[in-house]
């Protein structure tokens, strides 16, 4: 018998599991990039955050496109 997710479910997990990559890059970026936030999209990830340099900014996508089940859609980071 198979197991299937609710949209609800599905959903939490999917948030849980943002959370963990999030937590996971956070540590990985050494502080590189403050603010760090990954948010759900319809077609994969939006990164938002803020880094003083535009190669902090692509350390970020580049780390979250290793590690993360989903498309970088949109990178958001504000270089400052």
């Amino acid at each position: 018998m198979e197991n299937f997710l609710t949209p609800f479910e599905l959903d939490r997990k999917r948030a849980a599991d943002l959370d963990q990559l999030q937590a996971h890059l956070q540590s990985r970026l050494h502080g590189k990039v403050q603010s760090l936030q990954l948010l759900q999209a319809d077609q994969g990830i939006v990164l938002r955050g803020h880094a003083r340099t535009y190669y902090a900014k692509q350390m970020a996508q580049h780390a979250v496109m290793e590690a993360a089940h989903f498309p970088v859609v949109a990178n958001e980071i504000e270089v400052f």
